[in-house]
């Protein structure tokens, strides 16, 4: 980028007060823990350069310790009309966890893979994302088969409970089980195909769940069970299965 697209890139980004309020929370943790911040960033909306989505705030910020416990305790705090959300994490247990494949990983993979430096001296966010991508490259298909498994028992479990909630005429509950469901059936697609997202709001919108009813959500649950089944992850077992480790 030349000078005067730089110029403009950030002429928007002072514009938005997402950004303002992003940059004054990152040069007070520099100026209070110069000795614990490694590193700080975005993830979410503002890494995305755009308003969609967004998890728990509207600034996400990372901030990267050189050791557990240094730094500011994580927080959630509304700063001049903006809601930040604050995850403080030692550097090396970041790194681990970029590094394991979870029943969570299409929720969470973005904020390893995409993230717009504040503050970054040693490039330590470039690793982050070098080292997620890397072990993705070395996971086997049963990794994510097994992982896709722990996450459809959370969405059969919410689809259940939402079916008998429904039959007690408690609506209010079983709307909220069936976005639980709609949710855990998202994220076994996204381990099936290898796909993450961006935040909860995306997975549904992208895996055609948005808005699913009780028995469409059912049919999917059934059609991922089938799968998994296809792929040595069967759901049903034993009662010798489930003490095996």
């Amino acid at each position: 980028m030349d000078a005067s697209g730089a110029e403009l890139e950030t002429d928007r980004y002072l514009d938005d007060p997402r950004w303002r309020v992003a940059e004054r929370v990152s040069e007070a943790a520099l100026r209070r823990f110069p000795a614990d911040v490694l590193a700080v960033a975005v993830h979410g909306p503002l890494a995305h350069g755009d308003d969609d989505g967004g998890g728990d705030g509207e600034v996400g910020l990372l901030l990267a310790t050189y050791r557990p416990g240094g730094g500011p305790s994580p927080a959630t705090r509304r700063v001049d009309g903006v809601l930040v959300d604050l995850t403080v994490a030692g550097a090396d247990d970041y790194l681990r966890q970029a590094q394991t494949i979870t029943s969570l990983w299409p929720l969470t993979a973005d904020r390893y893979v995409t993230t717009r430096a504040l503050h970054d001296p040693t490039g330590w966010l470039r690793t982050l994302r070098d080292e997620h991508l890397a072990r993705l490259a070395r996971a086997r298909p049963a990794e994510f088969s097994t992982a896709a498994r722990q996450a459809w028992y959370r969405g059969s479990a919410a689809h259940a409970r939402a079916l008998r909630l429904a039959e007690w005429y408690e609506t209010d509950q079983a709307l909220l089980m069936l976005g639980e469901a709609r949710l855990a059936a998202a994220t076994v697609q996204g381990l099936l195909s290898r796909t993450y997202f961006r935040d909860p709001g995306d997975a549904v919108r992208r895996t055609g769940l948005a808005g699913a009813d009780m028995t469409e959500v059912g049919t999917v649950l059934a059609r991922q069970a089938e799968e998994l089944a296809a792929r040595g992850r069967p759901v049903d077992g034993s009662v010798d299965d489930l003490l095996t480790p």
